[in-house]
């Protein structure tokens, strides 16, 4: 391995370690050893702009040379709207795809830029494009199903599978997708039975939701369990958790904790560390509306990992967040077999960090963390009470199912939800822990 491969190995090990200020000085210099270096370039650009720091200009020195490299383009045009140049990126990307329709990600990646800055209609008019030019695509067709289904806008959704079902011929990809918008959409009664031998993953999850959402909860769990030991068994739990509670089995209780896995900790913020923490969040939130697959309503959504922000509030946030979780994970018990709590040992790491920022009304929809072994949220500034409404307005919901499963159980677990509120701001910052190797 040569030199400037090490020093960029180094750099990424360092990265994934997540001592984001030692992988961003080693990855400068392997720039600066070796300015000819295409992967010192995209590396030095990469990590610079997940430090928060400009990397614009590193990205379009980087693709001069690596040409045509996606994410790198990708990465490069996010830079550019994360420094104020959002027309510029949009356009970048746009070029990108009228030389190359069927980039997935390039779509995905304009779509989302124009739903935050606030775009109402025809956000998703480079999928429009995309087809008129390959309307034989399947991909691009479901690649723009799956902008309207990820939003729940069921009848946009709708008017894009009957076009992609005009133009493309027959296949499996096209029938799952027709059974999912009749599943989640709730307009029908889907047909799973060609679909059971399967074990498509997202067709299970699918369909255990509509047994929950259809009185089935013994079905329902027979589904999940068949992944409670497979490697995405995260997205499973939370369900047969509702199934256990629906038909109360006992295991609910081993599940979420009786008494249940959880704690609010005071992290001792001074009034004027907390003033400095609300003020460097607030300038982090450029954006005009949430990202389509977050849980935020009403509100924004920083980008990128939090705690790389070099900000010393935000740096000091991160300490005090350590010190809390390792107390709060050194309390909880190691009962076998238990998917959170049978874990390994090694440092904490985050696998995510960021700042919501609530408006009246907002609220966060229902949902869990994937992701996480220990999740949590910092109330960094709340409404006047006198701004909140009546309770329960604003109040954490923990436990509350997704609504549109429309299921009798009370807010108690593992799901959890914040309920609107009439006025005034609510900011916080949140995590996820990774689960120790």
């Amino acid at each position: 391995m040569s030199d400037t491969a090490q020093r960029v190995s180094r750099a990424a090990a360092l990265l994934a370690e997540q001592d984001i200020d030692a992988a961003l000085e080693a990855i400068i210099e392997a720039a600066r050893l070796d300015p000819a270096s295409p992967q010192a370039a995209f590396g030095h650009a990469q990590i610079a702009f997940e430090a928060w720091q400009p990397a614009a200009a590193l990205f379009e020195r980087a693709a001069a040379l690596l040409p045509g490299q996606p994410d790198l383009i990708r990465n490069h045009a996010l830079a550019l709207a994360a420094e104020g140049e959002g027309d510029r990126a949009e356009a970048l990307l746009e070029t990108v795809l009228a030389q190359h329709p069927g980039w997935l990600d390039g779509h995905r990646t304009l779509c989302a830029m124009r739903i935050t800055k606030g775009e109402g209609e025809g956000w998703d008019r480079s999928f429009a494009k995309a087809v008129a030019h390959e309307p034989a695509s399947t991909a691009l067709w479901l690649g723009w199903f799956q902008q309207h289904a990820t939003r729940k806008d069921w009848a946009a959704a709708g008017r894009v599978l009957a076009g992609a079902q005009q133009a493309c011929p027959p296949s499996q990809a096209l029938a799952l997708s027709t059974l999912f918008l009749t599943a989640e959409s709730g307009q029908g009664t889907p047909d799973f039975a060609p679909f059971t031998e399967l074990a498509d993953l997202g067709t299970d999850l699918c369909h255990v939701r509509y047994l929950l959402r259809t009185g089935q909860p013994e079905a329902a769990l027979a589904i999940a369990q068949r992944h409670l030991r497979a490697p995405q068994a995260r997205m499973f739990w939370p369900y047969a958790g509702l199934c256990w509670r629906l038909l109360g089995d006992p295991q609910a209780g081993w599940l979420d904790g009786e008494p249940l896995h959880a704690a609010a900790i005071d992290l001792d913020f001074t009034p004027q560390q907390l003033g400095d923490l609300a003020a460097a969040l607030r300038r982090l939130h450029r954006m005009k509306a949430p990202y389509p697959e977050q849980s935020v309503r009403g509100g924004t959504q920083t980008d990128r990992q939090l705690f790389f922000h070099p900000d010393p509030a935000i740096r000091l946030a991160r300490d005090k967040v350590l010190g809390a979780v390792a107390e709060f994970a050194a309390t909880l018990p190691h009962p076998a077999g238990h998917p959170l709590l049978d874990r390994g040992a090694g440092p904490l790491r985050f696998a995510g960090s960021w700042s919501v920022r609530l408006a009246g009304a907002g609220f966060h929809a229902s949902h869990t963390h994937v992701r996480g072994w220990i999740s949590s949220a910092c109330y960094v500034s709340l409404p006047e009470p006198a701004e909140l409404g009546a309770p329960p307005a604003g109040w954490l919901s923990l436990g509350s199912p997704p609504p549109e499963l429309g299921l009798d159980l009370p807010p108690l677990r593992l799901w959890h939800a914040t309920e609107p509120f009439a006025a005034g701001e609510r900011l916080t910052f949140a995590f996820d822990v990774a689960p120790p190797r």
